[in-house]
């Protein structure tokens, strides 16, 4: 029996795959599934409906990508295949365990090693080009920065679903998955998407600190810790400052209480796990930071990116839940510090952890002299309402 051109094509094309999938799986992927271009046809409608409700906050790179994000061949109209690659970052114990340690400042899982991005790229750029070479075909290669919808791509290439709380979570490795995406010119064999298997769980939902969560499959950012520790430039709402805790960058919440992380196992990558340093450092250490040592600390590291001011500003807040007098020197050294954002925090966590006498004498020397409305606003309303906040932080 003779070969038609088209199982012969579609042999050929099975073989890329395979090969490609192999590859992958060599340079230290965990998971590849391939899908087409426009499988997630309802990505574009959520993610424009998520923007016209303003809920990505500032993040106003979302909006103007917006087009290009919502369908990958406005990205790039020659693609007809798109790679899903996913590479395990699971933790060795329960990130929810450090919350505890409220002297000690917890950094998400996915920043406590090398800078995921430059490990990933790097990979793919690898992979790909081996494949491009083999088939024939043109490539392009995107983690995180670019404007892709990786987590609907993902799902419907079957890695996993986006569970309640909109994050990718799969059966083999539950929460702790980075996504990096492989478009090319080729046609390959599709794989079948993933289901939804959240059933009636809201252990996501329930846990967040901020109530992120208007509903379930939906996330309002400008409530998120991840967003009010990273992506918020200006100072965090004081609402929300009280429940940010010690997180000084990102949140974890919701991916670590996710009842298929039982199945899930700590990553294989050494450059993505945990240094030392950046497993709960102290909170008396870090807010002694300035420039320099800030990026000598997270040299090569996601939280570099949000600058030193940022992460410091994120420390006086943790230090102001801490519910540590102890700490207040620590506070003391910021008030003249030349950033801004940074003693408006700082005023702030004094406001909770210093006496009323000792507030109000720093609020004479400090408040009197201060430049900025925001941070004058602020020893304004420490004198105000700083007994208040103190009795609510010692109960």
């Amino acid at each position: 029996m003779s070969i038609s051109t088209s199982e012969h094509r579609g042999y050929a094309a099975q073989r890329l795959k395979s090969a490609l999938i192999d590859a992958a799986l060599a340079a230290g992927f965990d998971i590849v599934r391939v899908t087409a271009p426009d499988a997630a046809p309802m990505a574009g409608p959520r993610l424009r409906a998520f923007l016209d409700a303003g809920q990505h906050g500032d993040m106003d790179w979302m909006a103007a990508t917006a087009d290009r994000r919502s369908e990958p061949r406005a990205l790039w109209p020659e693609v007809r295949s798109v790679v899903m690659l996913g590479m395990n970052y699971g933790p060795q114990a329960d990130p929810l365990e450090g919350l505890a340690q409220r002297d000690r400042g917890l950094i998400s899982v996915y920043a406590r090693g090398d800078d995921y991005h430059d490990v990933i790229k790097g990979r793919l750029k690898t992979v790909a080009g081996a494949f491009a070479a083999r088939a024939g075909a043109e490539v392009k290669v995107f983690v995180d920065t670019a404007p892709v919808m990786e987590k609907p791509l993902a799902e419907a290439a079957g890695i996993g679903w986006q569970g309640k709380h909109t994050n990718l979570v799969s059966r083999r490795f539950g929460s702790w998955l980075f996504l990096g995406a492989i478009f090319t010119t080729a046609e390959l064999p599709r794989d079948g998407s993933e289901r939804d298997h959240c059933g009636s769980c809201r252990a996501c939902l329930d846990i967040c600190p901020t109530d992120a969560f208007p509903a379930p499959y939906r996330l309002d950012a400008r409530r998120c810790i991840s967003y009010l520790t990273i992506e918020l430039k200006g100072p965090i709402p004081h609402p929300l400052r009280p429940a940010i805790g010690n997180r000084i960058y990102g949140c974890d919440d919701c991916l670590a209480v996710c009842p298929w992380n039982k199945f899930a196992q700590a990553g294989r990558e050494a450059r993505l796990a945990a240094r030392a340093e950046l497993d709960l450092p102290s909170l008396a250490e870090l807010a002694k930071l300035d420039d320099a040592a800030f990026r000598s600390l997270f040299r090569k590291s996601p939280v570099k990116r949000i600058g030193r001011d940022r992460f410091v500003r994120n420390v006086m807040i943790a230090i102001g839940n801490s519910g540590d007098p102890a700490l207040t020197a620590c506070l003391i050294e910021r008030l003249d510090d030349a950033a801004a954002l940074v003693r408006g925090a700082a005023v702030w966590a004094l406001s909770r952890l210093a006496e009323t006498g000792q507030f109000a004498a720093l609020a004479a020397r400090h408040g009197a002299a201060e430049g900025d409305p925001d941070v004058r606003a602020e020893w304004r309303r420490g004198l105000t309402a700083g007994a208040e906040s103190r009795s609510k932080c010692a109960s």
